[in-house]
């Protein structure tokens, strides 16, 4: 059982169940349906390699510091900063976090209602002689009612969980999904490379093509590492605050970002050799999950069967994303308000499905939104401002107060308590002082030029 500290806050029970809780939030939607067409999209392995080089620059400092800035204080985003820098603005950086994790799941619901939906529709998708795949997807997202009800089961869940508690809800959890999560991608994985013509696919995937490389790829990768990650938007803060001192930290982080990369590099496996063996293009964009692998499904042998797995898999990846981004909102209201955890987690998870209900409708009755300047619909609307705007700058001002406000030497300091595998040293200093920082302030810029200006 977790234990509790002197203000009777929860800690995770042991350091597997912290690993696989902070892993789950983790490895989403970002992993298996972003990732692999972002892949696709962008020149197979050259993205690829460009991804680790941000993961190692960028995802694992921001990891580090979000985990230290929540175990030194044992407190919310909010509460956190409030704690370091008191009588000081610096606790707007912890409420950007808060308020990034709210919209993100408001919208992340809605995708993952689809992947709830597809679980049953596929097997009417492979079933059905002939059928234009295109025209199940679309059909599905702008019905009116369809997809609302499909988004109300799926927070339906992640409240039910969040109430539960860190111990019982969270942690219990993660140690079933995530195994589940990592058998199903194996078998898919088994399952596509075993394919006639599956070689093809991996040819792709692994080589890499540095002709296919611009700076959308750049953008692209490096917000791929931000989304993929959780970072900005306070979760892993959060996370961390359920940590003791005893608990090993940069260990613990690399073990997060080691999964989370691993899995997202695995879920290519599945997908784009089976891809290649039934003729369909690897560069299907957002449609390559939903349209492109229904048809792929369609035409292979045990095809309904792997069908209900990958979408089993695409939910339990996204239900353990979410789980991290309505604790972030819970934990707020715990902290700050007095909230008890059941009425905070029910409250929270209602008005997130509310704010939702707009990118769910923008595919039917609000059909006709176009934000100005950017051209996209309501989702991509909430998804543009969260990737390009609200997660990096999250990042940014959170790697600035712990390397000249708080200091790296205390942030080092903390981040070595407990440690028994190895110790964080001054080139993370450098990485969160110098590094980090100058990355994301281009990140943003190639992320406003491209879309506004370009």
């Amino acid at each position: 059982m977790g234990g509790f500290n002197d203000n009777g806050r929860e800690h995770w029970a042991s350091r597997a169940g912290f690993i696989l809780a902070a892993a789950g939030s983790a490895v989403g939607l970002g992993n298996i349906w972003r990732f692999p067409y972002m892949t696709g999209e962008h020149g197979g392995a050259a993205f690829i390699i460009i991804y680790l080089i941000a993961i190692f620059l960028i995802g694992y400092p921001l990891i580090v510091n979000e985990m230290v800035l929540g175990r030194v204080t044992q407190r919310n985003p909010v509460g956190a900063f409030k704690a370091l820098a008191p009588k000081t603005p610096w606790w707007l950086v912890g409420a950007l976090g808060v308020f990034t994790g709210f919209v993100i799941l408001s919208y992340y619901a809605v995708v993952a209602g689809w992947s709830l939906a597809y679980v049953y529709k596929v097997v009417i998708a492979t079933r059905t002689a002939g059928i234009d795949h295109t025209d199940v997807f679309v059909g599905h997202i702008s019905s009116l009612w369809e997809p609302i009800g499909w988004q109300a089961l799926f927070m339906t869940l992640t409240v039910g969980i969040i109430a539960a508690g860190v111990v019982k809800g969270i942690q219990r959890w993660a140690t079933i999904l995530m195994p589940v999560l990592f058998i199903i991608l194996v078998m898919l994985i088994l399952r596509a490379v075993t394919l006639p013509g599956a070689g093809e696919g991996v040819a792709y995937y692994m080589k890499p093509d540095f002709g296919e490389v611009t700076g959308r790829t750049l953008l692209g990768a490096i917000s791929q590492a931000f989304f993929s990650l959780s970072l900005g938007m306070g979760v892993l803060i959060t996370y961390g605050s359920y940590l003791s001192p005893k608990d090993e930290l940069p260990a613990n982080a690399m073990c997060v970002v080691g999964i989370d990369t691993g899995i997202a590099l695995l879920a290519g496996f599945a997908i784009f050799p089976a891809v290649f063996a039934l003729g369909f293009q690897a560069g299907a964009g957002p449609g390559l999950v939903f349209i492109t692998l229904p048809a792929v499904f369609a035409q292979m042998p045990l095809g309904i069967f792997f069908g209900i797995l990958f979408f089993l898999l695409l939910s339990i990846a996204a239900l353990t994303s979410a789980i991290s981004l309505l604790e972030v909102v819970t934990a707020w209201l715990i902290d700050e308000k007095g909230w008890h955890r059941k009425n905070a987690a029910i409250c929270m998870g209602l008005v997130i499905f509310i704010v939702g209900l707009p990118a769910t409708l923008g595919y039917s009755a609000l059909g006709g939104f176009s934000f100005p300047g950017l051209g996209t619909d309501l989702l991509d609307t909430y998804d543009w401002f969260a990737n390009s705007i609200f997660l990096p700058l999250g990042g940014l001002l959170a790697a600035i107060f712990a390397g000249y406000i708080w200091g790296t030497r205390k942030a080092i300091e903390e981040a070595n308590k407990g440690r028994t595998v190895f110790a964080l040293g001054n080139w993370w200093g450098f990485l969160i002082r110098y590094v980090v920082p100058v990355l994301i302030i281009v990140i943003m810029a190639m992320g406003i030029y491209d879309s506004f200006i370009k």
